[in-house]
Protein backbone atom coordinates (compact mmCIF):
# COMPACT_ATOMS: atom_id res chain seq x y z
CA UNK A 1 0.00 0.00 0.00
CA UNK A 2 2.91 2.28 0.59
CA UNK A 3 4.35 2.18 -2.67
CA UNK A 4 0.91 3.09 -4.34
CA UNK A 5 0.57 6.09 -1.72
CA UNK A 6 4.22 7.26 -3.11
CA UNK A 7 3.41 7.00 -6.65
CA UNK A 8 -0.02 9.00 -6.36
CA UNK A 9 2.18 11.34 -4.10
CA UNK A 10 4.47 12.01 -6.88
CA UNK A 11 1.63 12.82 -9.41
CA UNK A 12 1.05 9.00 -10.53
CA UNK A 13 -1.34 7.34 -12.26
CA UNK A 14 -2.62 3.39 -11.20
CA UNK A 15 -5.05 0.84 -12.35
CA UNK A 16 -6.68 -0.16 -9.21
CA UNK A 17 -10.33 -1.87 -8.45
CA UNK A 18 -13.31 -0.19 -7.77
CA UNK A 19 -16.90 -0.59 -6.33
CA UNK A 20 -17.74 -1.19 -9.12
CA UNK A 21 -15.20 -1.50 -12.56
CA UNK A 22 -11.70 -1.17 -12.57
CA UNK A 23 -9.88 2.27 -12.80
CA UNK A 24 -7.52 4.26 -13.58
CA UNK A 25 -6.80 6.61 -10.22
CA UNK A 26 -4.73 9.51 -9.69
CA UNK A 27 -4.54 11.84 -6.85
CA UNK A 28 -7.57 14.50 -7.63
CA UNK A 29 -5.82 17.35 -6.31
CA UNK A 30 -2.79 17.14 -8.62
CA UNK A 31 -3.64 18.96 -11.98
CA UNK A 32 -0.60 17.18 -13.91
CA UNK A 33 -1.65 14.09 -12.69
CA UNK A 34 -5.42 14.59 -13.70
CA UNK A 35 -4.00 15.38 -17.38
CA UNK A 36 -2.00 12.75 -17.55
CA UNK A 37 -5.09 10.51 -17.29
CA UNK A 38 -6.73 12.39 -19.96
CA UNK A 39 -4.03 11.31 -22.26
CA UNK A 40 -3.84 7.81 -21.56
CA UNK A 41 -7.49 7.74 -21.92
CA UNK A 42 -7.17 9.54 -25.03
CA UNK A 43 -10.18 11.66 -23.72
CA UNK A 44 -11.65 14.79 -24.79
CA UNK A 45 -10.48 17.74 -21.75
CA UNK A 46 -14.29 18.75 -21.61
CA UNK A 47 -15.08 15.65 -20.24
CA UNK A 48 -15.33 15.61 -16.53
CA UNK A 49 -13.31 12.36 -14.79
CA UNK A 50 -15.53 11.61 -11.13
CA UNK A 51 -13.98 11.40 -8.16
CA UNK A 52 -13.80 8.94 -4.99
CA UNK A 53 -14.05 9.94 -1.49
CA UNK A 54 -14.26 7.78 1.86
CA UNK A 55 -16.08 9.49 4.33
CA UNK A 56 -19.10 11.86 5.00
CA UNK A 57 -16.84 14.25 6.52
CA UNK A 58 -14.26 14.19 3.22
CA UNK A 59 -17.51 14.57 1.04
CA UNK A 60 -18.39 17.22 3.26
CA UNK A 61 -15.09 19.30 2.80
CA UNK A 62 -15.80 19.23 -0.92
CA UNK A 63 -19.86 19.88 -1.40
CA UNK A 64 -22.58 20.88 0.08
CA UNK A 65 -24.60 17.68 0.31
CA UNK A 66 -28.14 18.29 0.09
CA UNK A 67 -30.50 16.45 2.54
CA UNK A 68 -31.70 13.99 -0.76
CA UNK A 69 -28.32 13.11 -1.78
CA UNK A 70 -27.89 11.01 1.52
CA UNK A 71 -31.42 9.75 1.27
CA UNK A 72 -30.47 8.22 -2.29
CA UNK A 73 -26.86 6.92 -1.14
CA UNK A 74 -28.56 5.38 1.89
CA UNK A 75 -31.28 3.85 -0.41
CA UNK A 76 -29.30 2.76 -3.29
CA UNK A 77 -28.69 -0.78 -3.64
CA UNK A 78 -25.57 -0.28 -6.06
CA UNK A 79 -22.74 1.95 -6.08
CA UNK A 80 -24.04 5.89 -6.79
CA UNK A 81 -22.41 8.59 -7.87
CA UNK A 82 -23.87 12.30 -7.20
CA UNK A 83 -23.41 15.04 -9.26
CA UNK A 84 -22.77 18.21 -6.75
CA UNK A 85 -22.88 22.19 -7.89
CA UNK A 86 -19.90 24.79 -6.54
CA UNK A 87 -17.34 21.85 -5.07
CA UNK A 88 -14.43 23.34 -3.33
CA UNK A 89 -10.66 23.30 -3.27
CA UNK A 90 -10.63 21.13 -7.00
CA UNK A 91 -9.06 21.76 -10.26
CA UNK A 92 -11.13 22.74 -12.55
CA UNK A 93 -9.33 20.55 -15.16
CA UNK A 94 -12.22 18.10 -13.42
CA UNK A 95 -14.73 19.64 -13.55
CA UNK A 96 -17.72 19.77 -15.88
CA UNK A 97 -18.63 22.61 -17.78
CA UNK A 98 -21.43 23.91 -16.00
CA UNK A 99 -18.98 24.00 -12.68
CA UNK A 100 -20.48 20.25 -11.66
CA UNK A 101 -18.10 17.52 -10.02
CA UNK A 102 -19.40 13.82 -9.49
CA UNK A 103 -18.35 12.11 -6.26
CA UNK A 104 -18.70 8.50 -5.11
CA UNK A 105 -18.74 8.04 -1.58
CA UNK A 106 -16.89 3.93 -1.45
CA UNK A 107 -17.91 1.72 0.42
CA UNK A 108 -15.06 -0.91 -0.56
CA UNK A 109 -12.61 -1.57 1.94
CA UNK A 110 -9.22 -1.29 -0.76
CA UNK A 111 -10.96 1.76 -1.79
CA UNK A 112 -11.48 3.41 1.57
CA UNK A 113 -8.02 2.28 2.96
CA UNK A 114 -5.86 3.85 -0.46
CA UNK A 115 -7.85 7.28 -0.21
CA UNK A 116 -7.15 7.53 3.95
CA UNK A 117 -3.80 6.87 3.51
CA UNK A 118 -3.55 9.42 0.71
CA UNK A 119 -5.58 11.48 2.90
CA UNK A 120 -6.89 13.42 -0.51
CA UNK A 121 -9.97 12.45 -3.10
CA UNK A 122 -9.31 10.01 -5.47
CA UNK A 123 -9.96 10.48 -9.45
CA UNK A 124 -11.81 7.14 -11.16
CA UNK A 125 -12.12 7.09 -14.49
CA UNK A 126 -12.68 3.45 -16.69
CA UNK A 127 -9.20 1.89 -17.11
CA UNK A 128 -10.06 1.91 -20.75
CA UNK A 129 -9.53 4.26 -24.25
CA UNK A 130 -12.54 6.55 -24.23
CA UNK A 131 -15.69 4.87 -25.83
CA UNK A 132 -14.52 1.19 -25.24
CA UNK A 133 -16.02 -1.34 -23.08
CA UNK A 134 -15.60 -0.64 -19.18
CA UNK A 135 -13.41 -3.36 -17.35
CA UNK A 136 -15.42 -5.66 -15.18
CA UNK A 137 -12.00 -7.47 -14.46
CA UNK A 138 -8.67 -6.91 -14.46
CA UNK A 139 -8.20 -9.07 -17.56
CA UNK A 140 -10.31 -7.10 -19.51
CA UNK A 141 -7.52 -3.95 -19.39
CA UNK A 142 -5.86 -3.62 -22.93
CA UNK A 143 -1.86 -4.21 -22.62
CA UNK A 144 -1.71 -0.46 -23.83
CA UNK A 145 -3.52 0.81 -20.88
CA UNK A 146 -1.41 -1.18 -18.38
CA UNK A 147 1.50 -0.01 -19.83
CA UNK A 148 0.48 3.52 -19.46
CA UNK A 149 -0.18 3.99 -15.87
CA UNK A 150 2.68 3.56 -13.40
CA UNK A 151 1.02 1.14 -11.41
CA UNK A 152 -1.16 -1.61 -11.36
CA UNK A 153 -2.24 -2.62 -8.20
CA UNK A 154 -2.82 -6.34 -7.56
CA UNK A 155 -5.77 -6.61 -5.16
CA UNK A 156 -8.84 -8.39 -6.83
CA UNK A 157 -7.29 -9.14 -10.19
CA UNK A 158 -9.88 -12.07 -10.03
CA UNK A 159 -12.62 -11.12 -9.00
CA UNK A 160 -15.47 -9.95 -11.71
CA UNK A 161 -16.99 -6.74 -10.61
CA UNK A 162 -21.23 -6.94 -10.44
CA UNK A 163 -21.96 -3.66 -11.74
CA UNK A 164 -20.56 -2.26 -14.62
CA UNK A 165 -20.91 1.19 -13.16
CA UNK A 166 -22.56 3.29 -11.02
CA UNK A 167 -25.49 5.06 -11.55
CA UNK A 168 -25.17 8.78 -11.94
CA UNK A 169 -27.57 11.42 -10.25
CA UNK A 170 -27.20 14.87 -10.35
CA UNK A 171 -28.63 16.73 -7.38
CA UNK A 172 -29.15 20.20 -6.80
CA UNK A 173 -29.51 22.14 -3.71
CA UNK A 174 -32.59 22.58 -3.46
CA UNK A 175 -33.17 18.79 -3.68
CA UNK A 176 -33.91 18.67 -7.61
CA UNK A 177 -32.65 15.29 -9.00
CA UNK A 178 -31.80 14.70 -12.67
CA UNK A 179 -30.48 10.72 -13.41
CA UNK A 180 -28.02 10.69 -15.94
CA UNK A 181 -26.95 6.95 -15.76
CA UNK A 182 -29.06 4.35 -14.27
Amino acid sequence: MENIIQILKSGGTILYPTDTIWGIGCDATNIDAINKIFDIKKREKNKSMIILVETEKRLQDLVDVPEMAWEIMDLSEKPVTLVYQNPKGLPKELLAEDGSIGIRLVKNDFCKKLITKLNKPLVSTSANFSGDKSPLKFSDISKEIIDLVDFAVEEDREKVSQYSGSSVIKIWSDNRIKVLRE
